[in-house]
């Protein structure tokens, strides 16, 4: 262990010091501008007594506040049997219409108009005028898309026949040309410039043969080749060529690519066998006169069609576009108008209906801050709808654990995020979101602490945050970028942060920067002027005196003055770097872990508080402290102590706080050994602890559970006072005299008054066993994760040892190379070597070392820190949102 001169260990301490410093800073504002966040919302059960008339118009507005979360009242009733199934079902049919006109109006590359606009949901009058527009539009569309897919099928039908008619005529032109000049023809060839017909066809008549001729994709030629020779064993002759225009397939729109193929047979029984095998490849069949005369008088009456039907298609391709151009201008609005009436009777197939009062009733949890503005709601929902009965909330009393309802805005959202992966906070639980908020980018950036990195990644989140607006208009189709958007502000806190841990490593891509000058003096280290031209590196020695400047090299006692803020630029060209780097970094690792663990037991304590849970707070809280501070806290107490006392001369007879750590649980006095004791009394001080880390466990392990069997012997005594026909009052008086009016026994007598005796807590028997074994694996749990957790910390030293090796690293076998060669040549490969070295530092130190420190500070926040207090057994508050289910973040 490596122990320093005391001003030369000032720089550790100042890290140290400057990280509690922004902590307490960053973490006080925090604070003190989101102290919402620190608990849930108070949340209460209510009940709406709503006038059937009005019922719809009071839900619209909750939809539009966002603050309520409806019961289903109706749990056992089937969906296709409750009231407003026909309206969901109404509605749904609304929605498909428009699924149906947004693909048309995609489809056509047409520009959907989002301007922000979000209207009110429409009266149920008003649902019959939206679907009878939907239908014509859809009635509309479809007869044009028949039509036009009509006129395209006739227009590729007209293209592949003029395209027959002008290949067939050029077959046989050649052939004839061919026949001509030629007496003897020789073994066909299957291309352009081939002979149409062997010697044997061409010493006849054409007469005497018959032809098929028809279109064939491009892609099925080779293997309708092959069928036709084998089919027909040899007795046909094919003659095919491309045609050079893309067609398109009028079922589709797909471009496609064809060939006009031809086929010449002898025989009624090949011509048939021809014809089944073009069906079976799907091949077009056209028919074809065999005289060049009738020939050129179709192609003329196929090209004024083809005129004709392209002048229709244009037509009805203007008349399309035209209905949805002004489709996409309204489309927007409709699908939100029809989402929100769904959401509307979706939320009242949720309420009983009260058939002799003519209303309906619902059940909801709501934040108590905000009855007011629910209640003012509801009134504006009963004027709007001119119902002259008033719409009615009354709070319910309950038993049942209540949402969790975090109030978050899109910079705190990302870390609410994180908390909730991992389990959603109990009721009124404290919330370690706000807490996050600092310590999570900050415990990334002592893994990633580096400047030139920490600005890459600060200027990637800042280009997010700037295009939000941008981005949050169009949907993100990439899942992995949305992730990253979401957390744009955790990723820009994670840049400033590392920005900050890289000043103070003095880190930028592994190099140093020389800011406030070197305060070392290497001339102290007497150094030949050899040695310093010959190596590179160099055993910095700090038990050297006149190595810092500031003062006189001929006081040999005088401590002079290390470098102003974090580590000195020399340290880069130092041998034993790594060494002198991991002892603070090991033990600063040690330092923070211990402080956020015992942060974690404060607000554990603030939990006990809350509950009003004494024996959680004096059984398991207090001996919890105790003992994390009786054996990882005097460690640290050890190390500040051993920092600040023991100078660099005294390394060689320092005492290790690792042996000294086991000496402390063997009772073994470290001066008995010849060893030097840390301070004076310390085999005392360490007797005391550990007695006092043996009685907190007994203290963990028993009081709890004989407090609770304690307790409920003493309630099996009261039973008899419950069941008693007293009077209410003379009961609670009872409960109360003998100390046990808590709230359990208060639920339990409410019950009581209900008419439901025995109902739950009085029937069920106290299992002591099961509490005491449910205490053995929490004590057990708790005294290993002492030791475990606070290893665990020293992923922040290994990780952050990791990125800068692996950084200095790619420095040195990368970039290294171009700076260290001279000349035009440098210049070159230095330049080349720039976006080599610029892609390995994105793909590898961002990206790969990045993301691995980002779950290693997920795992400290989510195991180390969260486990002292947190539980993570609730629900979220889900409220009845119309903003919500427009952005389809939550289903109807």
């Amino acid at each position: 262990m490596l122990v320093f001169h005391q001003s030369y260990y000032v720089f550790p301490y100042r890290l140290l010091r400057g990280y509690i410093y922004s902590l307490q800073f960053s973490t006080a504002n925090v604070l003190f501008k989101m102290g919402s966040l620190f608990r849930s919302e108070e949340m209460c059960l209510s009940q709406l007594y709503l006038q059937s008339e009005a019922a719809f118009t009071c839900v619209s507005e909750l939809g539009e506040l966002g603050l309520v979360q409806f019961r289903d009242l109706n749990p056992d009733v089937n969906a296709f049997q409750r009231k407003f199934v026909n309206e969901v079902r109404r509605c749904d049919e609304m929605e498909r219409k428009l699924r149906f006109l947004e693909k048309e109006v995609k489809k056509d590359d047409l520009h959907i108009d989002d301007n922000g606009e979000n209207p009110t949901a429409p009266l149920p009058r008003e649902m019959i005028d939206l679907e009878n527009k939907f239908e014509k539009l859809e009635n509309e569309l479809r007869s044009v898309n028949s039509n036009q897919e009509a006129l395209k099928k006739n227009f590729l039908e007209l293209t592949e026949l003029k395209h027959i008619l002008r290949k067939t005529q050029q077959f046989f032109e050649q052939a004839a040309l061919y026949q001509q000049d030629h007496q003897q023809v020789e073994v066909p060839q299957y291309d352009d410039e081939a002979p149409l017909i062997t010697s044997e066809f061409s010493q006849g008549s054409f007469n005497k043969f018959g032809f098929v001729p028809g279109v064939l994709l491009r892609e099925k030629v080779a293997a309708f080749e092959r069928v036709i020779w084998r089919a027909c064993r040899g007795n046909v002759f094919l003659r095919y060529t491309e045609i050079e225009a893309e067609l398109e397939d009028p079922h589709t729109g797909d471009k496609v690519y064809k060939c006009v193929f031809i086929v010449f047979f002898q025989g009624d029984q090949l011509k048939n066998r021809i014809k089944k095998i073009c069906e079976g490849f799907r091949a077009t069949l056209y028919p074809c006169p065999e005289t060049p005369q009738e020939r050129r008088e179709i192609a003329i009456g196929v090209m004024t069609r083809i005129e004709d039907l392209q002048t229709v298609l244009n037509q009805t391709a203007d008349h399309r576009r035209i209905v949805l151009s002004q489709v996409a201008l309204n489309i927007r609005v409709w699908m939100i108008k029809a989402r929100k009436l769904k959401a509307i009777y979706h939320t009242l197939n949720l309420f009983n209906v009260n058939i002799a009062e003519k209303c309906l009733i619902a059940e909801c949890w709501c934040p108590v801050v905000e009855i007011d503005r629910i209640q003012f709601a509801l009134r504006k929902g009963t004027e709007l709808s001119g119902s002259s009965v008033p719409s009615i909330m009354q709070r319910m009393s309950t038993k049942e654990a209540p949402p969790t309802y975090n109030r978050t805005d899109k910079f705190t959202s990302g870390f609410q995020a994180i908390i909730d992966a991992f389990g959603v906070a109990n009721y009124r639980e404290v919330n370690p979101a706000p807490f996050t908020i600092i310590t999570f980018p900050f415990l990334f950036a002592v893994m990633f602490g580096d400047i030139g990195h920490g600005i890459l990644m600060f200027l990637f989140a800042l280009f997010l945050v700037r295009k939000e607006r941008a981005f949050m208009q169009h949907k993100l189709d990439n899942e992995i970028f949305e992730m990253m958007f979401d957390g744009r502000y955790l990723i820009l806190l994670m840049g400033i942060f590392s920005m900050y841990t890289g000043f103070l490593y003095n880190e930028c891509f592994s190099r140093s920067i020389n800011i406030f000058g070197s305060a070392w003096n290497v001339n102290a280290m007497n150094y030949s002027e050899q040695t310093l031209a010959t190596n590179e590196y160099l055993t910095l020695d700090p038990n050297v005196t006149g190595v810092f400047r500031g003062y006189p090299l001929s006081y040999p006692t005088s401590t002079g003055l290390p470098y102003f803020y974090g580590i000195d630029p020399i340290w880069q060209s130092a041998e034993n770097k790594i060494s002198v780097q991991n002892s603070y970094k090991m033990k600063n690792a040690v330092l923070m872990g211990f402080g956020q663990m015992v942060f974690g037991l404060v607000l554990a304590m603030y939990n006990h508080r809350n509950f009003d849970d004494k024996i959680a707070l004096y059984c398991e809280w207090l001996p919890q402290v105790l003992f994390l501070f009786a054996l990882i806290g005097y460690l640290c107490v050890a190390i500040l102590y051993k920092w600040s006392a023991w100078t660099v001369r005294q390394a060689g007879t320092a005492p290790s706080l690792l042996i000294g750590l086991i000496d402390m649980y063997m009772f073994t006095d470290p001066e008995s050994n010849g060893r030097s004791a840390l301070y004076a009394g310390q085999y005392t001080v360490q007797k005391i602890l550990v007695v006092v880390t043996v009685i907190c466990i007994p203290w963990m392990l028993f009081s709890k559970p004989y407090i609770l069997y304690k307790r409920s012997q003493q309630k099996k005594g009261y039973t008899l006072v419950v069941d008693a026909e007293d009077n209410d009052d003379t009961q609670m008086t009872s409960l109360m005299e003998a100390g046990q009016s808590d709230e359990d026994d208060v639920a339990i007598l409410h019950h009581e008054e209900s008419g439901h005796a025995h109902d739950v807590k009085e029937s069920e028997k106290f299992d002591m066993s099961e509490v005491l074994i449910y205490q053995v694996i929490h004590t057990i749990e708790y005294c290993l994760s002492c030791i475990s957790h606070t290893a665990s910390y020293l992923r922040l030293w290994a990780l952050s040892l990791a990125h800068s090796e692996l950084s200095e690293v790619l420095w040195s076998m990368v970039m290294s190379i171009g700076l260290g060669t001279s000349g035009p040549a440098g210049a070159i490969m230095t330049f080349l070597l720039f976006w080599f070295f610029s892609g390995l530092t994105v793909g590898i130190l961002l990206v790969m070392e990045g993301l691995s420190a980002f779950l290693h500070a997920i795992r400290l926040h989510w195991v180390e820190f969260q486990s002292k207090f947190y539980k993570g057994e609730g629900y979220l508050f889900t409220p009845f949102s119309f903003s919500l289910i427009v952005e389809g973040k939550v289903d109807e």
